[in-house]
């Protein structure tokens, strides 16, 4: 037979409501007695009805987490940092793959409604989000990461994008560097237009010519970085410089670069956005962007908490975390 809290409360020598404290974390709990009545809940095996929980307090205390690409590590990199701090509040996550089409995002957005999450995090599909608002409708608070949307106001952690690329410009610029091949996302996401932007600026403000032929567009992906290099490298007059707006173009651009032999031939040197773990590997890079993926994580979730709980009801918060500039070896002209 399963161990019901009145089992727990009896060999703790303490009230329910308090064993029921100390599952909530409530501060008010005495150490000794959250000490005591913690080791009794682990010795005895006791496991929380969730179910039952919800339907007397109408908290599932779980979060939906949607994601336009589950083996994409950078969309869980920020996962974890979601999990670690929910998880600490007692909350469980719910990641769900919305494969980059608003369509599924739709019908995630009714799974996760059904399941009675308590708030939702999103990192969009695309620049549409006018589907979200059936989450208001429902009293599920959300948080869009990464990317914003029109159609839907919420909060949102969002890294500085305009001026990370301008400060990337400006390291090519400082180095000499003049003719820069661009390698950019998909121009309906907020975050590829505002990597553009930066590198843009930057060009404009110093008056520094960019040239068209050296500035294509392609869908965040490996392949598209792959035949974007390809590209770029076969202009009569073809850049040495590389500046790519995410890890897995810059993946896809150092294969290129590899397979044909060119990027050690001509000397050719890459940067990007993106600090993942294999980028120490890429040996064209010189420098890379990194994204505070864990805190971006972080702070989306602290932002969802205090929406569930209540202590926030004011306008949409827009959280922007800067980024940094990790070096891997010397620009050269």
């Amino acid at each position: 037979m399963a161990v019901t809290i009145k089992d727990v409360a009896r060999l703790a020598a303490v009230s329910t409501a308090t064993v029921s404290r100390v599952l909530n974390n409530d501060p008010r709990i005495a150490p000794d007695t959250f000490k005591a009545v913690s080791e009794v809940i682990a010795a005895s095996g006791y496991r929380r009805n969730t179910i039952a929980r919800s339907l007397k307090t109408s908290r599932s205390h779980a979060v939906g987490f949607l994601t336009p690409e589950i083996a994409n590590d950078f969309f869980m990199y920020i996962a974890e940092g979601v999990e670690e701090r929910l998880q600490a509040e007692g909350y469980s996550l719910i990641i769900c793959n919305t494969a980059e089409k608003a369509e599924i995002e739709e019908r995630r957005i009714d799974l996760l409604s059904d399941q009675r999450v308590d708030g939702v995090i999103i990192i969009p599909a695309g620049n549409c989000g006018a589907h979200y608002t059936a989450l208001t409708e429902r009293g599920i608070p959300a948080v869009v990461v990464d990317r914003m949307v029109s159609g839907f106001n919420c909060d949102a952690v969002l890294v500085d994008n305009i001026g990370g690329s301008y400060s990337a410009a400006l390291r090519f610029f400082e180095a000499g560097v003049r003719r820069i091949g661009f390698i950019g996302g998909r121009q309906d996401l907020t975050t590829a237009q505002e990597r553009w932007e930066g590198f843009r600026r930057a060009h404009e403000d110093h008056r520094i010519r960019l040239d068209p032929e050296l500035v294509c567009f392609g869908d965040f992906h490996v392949n598209s970085g792959y035949e974007l290099a390809k590209r770029l490298i076969a202009l009569p007059d073809p850049p040495r410089h590389l500046f790519i707006a995410n890890y897995f173009m810059h993946v896809g651009a150092t294969r290129y670069l590899l397979q044909s032999g060119i990027g050690a031939e001509r000397g050719i040197q890459t940067a990007g956005f993106d600090s993942m773990d294999l980028v120490p590997l890429l040996g064209f890079s010189a420098f890379t962007l990194s994204q505070p993926m864990q805190e971006i994580g972080q702070t989306a979730a602290e932002l969802l908490l205090s929406r569930i709980r209540r202590q926030y009801e004011g306008p949409p918060v827009l959280r922007r975390l800067p980024t940094g500039i990790i070096t891997h070896q010397d620009l050269t002209l």
